[in-house]
């Protein structure tokens, strides 16, 4: 039985995010992926396999070669999941400034 992976499982790993943001520009093969890092290409293969299994990937056969897609539909589950956060935090910010803006220094 095959499980699917955790989207925050794969994006958990900094290797993985950079690969995201490499794909994020652009389509690639996993030789152009790979040669991005100073890592062995089985292990950037495993990491592309990890990306696909939780969908964040998608892969075209063209030709000989497979291009990896972002899938930004499936992103979506990472950026509404921290949604809440970046309000949260943005209120803060809004109310550190306001706070700020009323401050008058003693001279």
């Amino acid at each position: 039985m095959k499980t699917r992976r955790d989207v925050f499982q794969a994006i958990a790993d900094p290797t993985r995010r950079a690969i995201l943001l490499l794909i994020a520009a652009q389509s690639m093969t996993a030789g152009a992926i790979a040669s991005n890092f100073d890592t062995a290409r089985p292990t950037i293969s495993k990491h592309l396999q990890i990306l696909t299994e939780c969908d964040l990937l998608t892969q075209e056969q063209s030709g000989r070669e497979v291009h990896y897609h972002l899938n930004v539909d499936n992103m979506k589950e990472v950026a509404d999941f921290l949604e809440p956060f970046r309000k949260m935090w943005e209120e803060r910010f809004d109310n550190l400034e306001q706070v700020m803006k009323a401050y008058k220094p003693k001279n």
